[in-house]
């Protein structure tokens, strides 16, 4: 196991022992080393990529998200998606004032699954409902089928862009 991959499951580990809620920081304990570190490679919208870890997303700010996932009460916990996505050049300022709503985020899960979001859902500035990737599902790791990250987006009657194993994130302009 490369140096990378212990940092991302030592980081891992931290978060998903984690109690409580609300915004908190990870706090580092043994992880099982059979588990690969994961990635998200995501685009900015100057087209540079880049891959954040399992690790990068620990340094984030972590929340606890009560909603209802896929039919059931679910308590998830994560990070703001436009915390990880601040990693990259973002259609917000002044320079974007008239074209922001133009912007999308298209997000790919591993099977191929994918779902848009409207920049103007993303961005704070113009609409208060936060998407989350999630790393943890009532206590506990998000199993292989669901993780090791998932795209939660809290109020969503049907969960259709709720996106498991998320593999890939792009912004992109519509033309």
């Amino acid at each position: 196991m490369n140096r990378t991959a212990s940092i991302s499951m030592i980081v891992l580990a931290g978060v998903l022992g984690l109690n409580g809620q609300g915004t908190r920081k990870a706090t580092p304990m043994a992880f099982p080393a059979e588990i690969p570190p994961a990635t998200i490679t995501i685009t900015g919208i100057d087209g540079k990529k880049i891959d954040i870890t399992a690790a990068d997303l620990f340094k984030l700010p972590q929340h606890t998200i009560k909603t209802t996932g896929y039919g059931a009460p679910a308590t998830f916990e994560g990070v703001l998606l436009t915390d990880v996505l601040a990693k990259v050049d973002l259609p917000l300022g002044e320079k974007f004032h008239n074209t922001a709503a133009a912007y999308y985020l298209v997000v790919e899960a591993k099977d191929g699954y994918r779902a848009v979001f409207a920049w103007a859902e993303l961005d704070l500035t113009f609409m208060d409902k936060p998407v989350y990737v999630a790393m943890k599902r009532d206590g506990k790791p998000l199993s292989v089928k669901e993780g090791p990250f998932e795209l939660v987006a809290p109020g969503e009657k049907r969960g259709a862009r709720w996106v498991r194993q998320v593999t890939a994130m792009t912004l992109r302009q519509a033309n």
